[in-house]
């Protein structure tokens, strides 16, 4: 199929392409509570291609991007890259250099042991532990080993084996009358048990803390404590700063040498981005473009040090050897977990919706579970909302030295910031 498409390609008329086959072997597994009610194996392979015109003599590039079947005939891929070619030819962006690097790395070709990872994760979702009040309702696996391989029409070849993995998680927790249901979607390459059992024995603790619950009084003046994947939206925001399109799209303002904020007050964000890190759903190498993934500091110590993007927008800020980044980390701060967590502060652990805009840096968040610590004493809350601006909070940002892998990013494993607006849903007595 393969040679099929090259052969199609080289006569439908484009100027440039890029093909990326992508083969999954994998297995799925479905429990109801702890019984294994069905499963099935997984074996495909899809062919995405993406092709490059050049329009008015060479002075704009326009590209389109579609999947082939792997049943296609000769006929139906002649036609789908057809209409890619017209898509393109609609699309007047700035002309840009294409990968043509050749890659100096050799292939990633080590096998994914499906059955073997399939039952780590089995016997660490059996291995939670339940009471008569906390217990698993339902869970998915699902367990899969990928194969990329990545040509392009300047003779850049890569093919990587990795490892991704998702389990979806439903569990119950009853107090009397009451029951109320919480849900994890947890994804990752390979499986690390104690994190995946601790996650889901935090899950069913917030689950029986949701049913003690008081509504959120109406506080001000203290700090918010983020302590679960949300917080990776904080740092997310950063680093989006850092991207070429972002730079170039005069969103963000960072530049090379200067600080990421006029002043601090807390811990200074540092964040690199890496080549490979593992456990992580997309640990390659070389991005989908075909340039190999280096190891940089995005930011040190608050001071923008290099951008990062595709190669459109890495060519239009004349990054020559910028990629695509799938995986990044967050160093620690300067204290330790117990000493950020001193002092009054609402910790957040359960919104109904939490987001960080990364164009104006507003937060949102809707709470569904807190922890108010306030003069040495704690109450389970919920209801009310966070709100506020990043632009002003950051300055303010502390963060433990301890940090947490979620997937695809590394971060501190709390995080405290100030500045942001608690509305509660009563008035305090």
């Amino acid at each position: 199929m393969l040679e099929r498409i090259k052969k199609a390609l080289s006569s439908c008329g484009c100027d440039a392409w890029e093909i990326t086959e992508s083969a999954e072997r994998g297995w799925e597994f479905y429990f109801i509570r702890r019984k294994l009610d069905q499963h099935r194996a997984v074996d495909v392979k899809t062919y995405a291609v993406k092709i490059y015109k050049y329009i008015e003599d060479n002075k704009f590039l326009g590209s389109a991007s579609g999947e082939i079947s792997p049943t296609a005939t000769d006929e139906e891929i002649a036609k789908t890259l057809s209409s890619l070619v017209y898509q393109a030819s609609l699309v007047k962006n700035p002309a840009y250099t294409i990968n043509d690097k050749k890659i100096d790395i050799p292939d990633v070709t080590s096998p994914v042991d499906v059955e073997s990872l399939s039952r780590d994760f089995i016997e660490a979702m059996l291995s939670v532990p339940e009471t008569e009040t906390e217990y698993l309702n339902s869970f998915e696996i699902f367990a899969s080993g990928i194969t990329r391989r990545q040509i392009n029409s300047n003779g850049v070849e890569f093919t990587c084996t990795y490892p991704s993995s998702t389990v979806e998680v439903v569990v119950n927790a009853k107090k009397a009358d009451h029951e109320i249901e919480v849900y994890r979607f947890f994804t990752s390459g390979e499986c690390d048990k104690e994190k995946l059992v601790s996650d889901v024995v935090s899950a069913m603790r917030y689950g029986s803390d949701r049913l003690i619950a008081q509504p959120t009084p109406k506080v001000r003046g203290i700090d918010v404590l983020l302590s679960t994947d949300d917080a990776a939206d904080i740092y997310r925001y950063f680093i989006s700063r850092t991207n070429a399109a972002m730079k170039v799209r005069r969103i963000s303002d960072y530049e090379i040498g200067k600080p990421v904020c006029e002043k601090f007050e807390g811990d200074r964000v540092t964040v690199e981005a890496l080549s490979r890190l593992k456990n992580s759903s997309r640990d390659i190498p070389v991005d989908d473009e075909g340039a190999v993934i280096r190891d940089r500091f995005l930011i040190r110590d608050g001071v923008t040090e290099n951008f990062w993007g595709s190669r459109q927008f890495s060519s239009y800020l004349g990054l020559e050897d910028s990629s695509d980044v799938p995986n990044f980390f967050v160093h620690g701060g300067n204290d330790p977990e117990s000493v950020i967590r001193t002092g009054d502060y609402l910790e957040v652990v359960e919104f109904s919706d939490f987001s960080v805009d990364t164009m104006g840096g507003d937060v949102a968040g809707e709470i569904r579970l807190g922890y108010l610590h306030r003069g040495g004493k704690v109450t389970v809350v919920t209801g009310g909302s966070i709100s506020g601006s990043l632009a002003e909070s950051a300055p303010t940002i502390r963060f433990s030295s301890e940090t947490v892998q979620y997937d695809r990013i590394v971060i501190p494993k709390v995080t405290r910031l100030g500045k942001l607006r608690i509305t509660g849903v009563v008035d305090e007595n």
